[in-house]
Formats: C-alpha cells, structure tokens, sequence
C-alpha cells in the first residue's frame, strides 16, 4: 500500500491503494510511519510524497469501521498524531505532489509536509459534516491561520471543498499546477532541494516550525481535535453518519 523508492538522494512515498482513493487504515498509518524511518536512516536529502490514482487521500478508511466500537482516541492519538510529528521533524526538506481528494487525515499528511503543490483540480476542505464527525489532523490550526474563524466554520459547517487554485490563492498551500505538470514540479523542486545546503535548510526548517508552533499550538490543537473527535462517537448523529457512508445513502441527522 505505502511505496518506497530512493535515487539520488531523493525518497519518494506513495500512497498506493488506489481503488480506496488511499484512505489510510491503522495498518497503512504504520507502513507510512516505517516508510519515513527508513528514507531517513537512508540520509536522503529530500522526500516527495504523493498518491497514486484519482486522489492525494481521502482520509481515514471507515469502511470497516464500527462506529459504536471504534476507539477514535488510538487511532487518530496514537497512530496518526505521532506520524505527523515524524513527518514533520524529518531531517531533509520535504515535498507532496496532492491532487484530488485531500481531506481529513489526508489533509494532515499535507499539514506535516515542508513544501505542497496542489493540483488545480484537487479537493480540500472538511466534508466530515456528512459523518456527524469533525476535522482532525489539525485543520483546525491550519484554516483558522490562514483563512481565519469565519471561513474557517463556513467551510466546516457547509462541508464545501476548495480548489487546489483557491486553496493556494488563500495561502494554504505553496503552489499550484495543472494535474498533468504536478509530478514534474515536484520532482524538480525535491532535486534542487536534494542538491543545496541541507544543513542550512534544516536550520530554516526549524525556525518556521518554532515559530508555528508558538502562534498556533498545532499540536495541543490537533490533541484538542481527538478528543473532541472522541467525545462525537457516542453520539447519534455519528452513528448515523458513518452507517449512511458505508451504505452509500444520504445522512438523517437529528442534532
């Protein structure tokens, strides 16, 4: 499911479940977590991460989830959470090529990353008003930061998606291409990063996440975010979200 490639001291990872959009269950959270720890023991200078088929990735896999038995706590506490700091503390400057569906934990991959270029097609935002559930892997921190609260709940409570042009044009991302020329901007930006000064990278690197970090909380955000996510289990209208997902009709909700 989770590809490694290393040449000339790039790392590329991708998500490879194509026929699930590369929704990430707890076994694809580990080999993506296993897939950084070797790129950096390999002492790459420089990452892409990407998704193979339609999307980037469309979240957590809830296809098999049992809403009245999951334990949302460890999955998006335990596994996710710890992925993002890894991801985000990987010692080389780090790239995602992100088209199509980009949400939820997907949204999160994007979150850890150094550097994103979008698609012009891609698909951001939160739809998880349609599970009775709330945006995780701290989105919160991220649109409230660069879209701020009003747009932020707009989004949220419309379940509307942005654009790869406008999710770049409100300063989410980094750049934006057409769906075709993604991978080689990509490819071309990670080389010129894999062939600088990555020490001085590293010390810039630091320096923005010191200074994200003290304006936002991401990560007391995003711990705020599986609690929150948690809490939403036990009530009726999660329930109802996650058994009209999985049998493919629109949601009752009853609030």
């Amino acid at each position: 499911m989770i590809d490694l490639t290393i040449e000339d001291n790039i790392a590329r990872v991708v998500l490879n479940a194509p026929h699930k959009m590369n929704a990430l269950d707890e076994a694809g959270i580990s080999e993506l977590s296993k897939a950084y720890e070797d790129a950096a023991a390999a002492g790459v200078r420089a990452l892409i991460l990407s998704g193979e088929g339609r999307a980037f990735c469309a979240g957590r896999d809830i296809s098999a989830v049992n809403p009245a038995t999951d334990d949302v706590l460890a999955y998006l506490g335990d596994l996710v959470t710890p992925l993002l700091q890894k991801m985000s503390a990987f010692p080389a400057p780090t790239f995602a090529a992100a088209h199509g569906a980009c949400l939820g934990v997907g949204l999160g991959l994007l979150i850890a990353t150094d550097v994103v270029y979008v698609a012009d097609t891609a698909k951001i935002g939160s739809p998880f008003a349609n599970l009775g559930a709330t945006l995780d892997s701290g989105g919160h921190a991220l649109f409230v930061e660069r879209l701020g609260a009003h747009r932020t709940l707009d989004l949220i409570y419309s379940g509307g998606l942005m654009t790869g042009v406008e999710a770049v044009t409100a300063g989410l991302f980094s750049q934006v291409f057409p769906a075709d020329d993604l991978q080689n901007a990509t490819m071309k930006a990670a080389t010129h990063a894999a062939q600088g000064a990555t020490q001085a990278f590293l010390a810039s690197k630091e320096l923005v996440h010191s200074l994200r970090d003290d304006r936002l909380g991401l990560w007391q955000s995003m711990a705020n975010e599986n609690v929150a996510q948690a809490a939403l289990c036990a009530t009726d209208d999660y329930l109802e979200g996650f058994a009209a997902f999985q049998e493919k009709r629109p949601a009752v909700f009853i609030g």
